[in-house]
């Protein structure tokens, strides 16, 4: 018992130093080129960067991590332990988000590890019926088997029937295209099945190798910081890229950790995507940000990433 307790104690100790490294960063400064940007219109934020000039390879893409978690579990008991965003697909949507992450099970259920939550078929109605609200916003929909379950049957015809209309192509010339040369097609889906067959070169889905990322299980905020910062290093330049690379603005609760609700974990690295976004300007690889997602998203978010997308747009970045 006691050597529990002490290691406990100096894993607080370890967290409270590495927020307070965080803290002392952040007084270098947050600035970079579009940091003072506010889109006009968060739900329209693409359309007012010009679909004809705005490039898909150009896009910053604020995402949401375990974005279909805002009803899982129950309320007060599991809900605190599972879910990552508080705001519906739609609400999500309309607050500018454009890259969501979602996870099923066999029978077509959101889910996020044991936890389940309403079926997909919900998702992809929000999504519908945000891309009837406007006219030019693309999105990017990850839909990923959750690890531990078992892909729906025959999920890549459902996807396809359900989004057919707005489905962009798997194609590799169009991370260099304009939003204006792609529509009316919105959604680029990313189909990652755990058994089932990747989707194949020129189907509407999009294969798990377009949308990479490096997870960093920790829930040390400056540890995951420059993990994110040392993983976007190694990959090249958005324009000299075929793929979507996402740097995730999160910290994850863990098993030998008191604190395993979401919330306050998270609150750990939050306020310091901003903060990601100079330090790529300051060692030089600002120019490799593409997709990124937090939990909890927030309009001051949105703006970071819309802003870098309106400097890269004006040749300020």
């Amino acid at each position: 018992m006691g050597s529990e307790v002490s290691k406990q104690m100096e894993r607080r100790k370890t967290i409270q130093t590495e927020k307070k490294s965080l803290s002392d960063l952040k007084s270098s400064g947050e600035d970079y080129p579009g940091s003072d940007y506010r889109p006009q219109d968060r739900k329209n934020w693409m359309s007012h960067l010009d679909p004809q000039k705005l490039r898909i390879n150009q896009i910053v893409w604020p995402g949401t991590h375990d974005s279909a978690t805002n009803k899982i579990g129950i309320p007060l008991l599991t809900r605190p332990f599972a879910q990552c965003q508080s705001l519906s697909i739609y609400r999500q949507l309309s607050l500018g988000t454009r890259v969501l992450d979602i996870r099923v099970q066999e029978h077509r259920r959101v889910c996020h590890g044991i936890l389940l939550t309403y079926g997909v078929d919900l998702v992809l109605n929000d999504v519908k019926k945000f891309l009837s609200d406007t006219q030019s916003e693309i999105l990017i929909l990850e839909i990923r088997t959750e690890f531990g379950h078992e892909d729906p049957p025959e999920f890549d015809k459902y996807l396809e029937e359900q989004l057919g209309e707005h489905l962009i192509h798997q194609d590799d010339a169009v991370f260099g295209k304009t939003v204006a040369e792609l529509l009316p097609k919105r959604v680029i889906c990313v189909w990652k099945p755990r058994k089932s067959s990747q989707p194949k070169p020129g189907s509407p889905l999009w294969s798990a190798g377009f949308l990479k990322d490096n997870w960093i299980n920790t829930d040390l905020p400056s540890t995951k910081f420059d993990g994110n910062l040392n993983h976007l290093s190694e990959h090249p330049p958005v324009t000299s890229r075929k793929y979507f690379y996402r740097i995730e603005n999160t910290v994850t609760p863990v098993a030998d950790n008191p604190v395993l609700c979401v919330k306050p974990v998270t609150r750990r690295i939050h306020g310091y995507a901003r903060l990601f976004i100079a330090q790529c300007f300051a060692k030089g690889f600002a120019d490799r940000l593409q997709v990124f997602s937090t939990d909890f998203i927030d309009e001051d978010f949105v703006d970071a990433c819309a802003g870098l997308t309106h400097a890269r747009v004006e040749g300020k970045a």
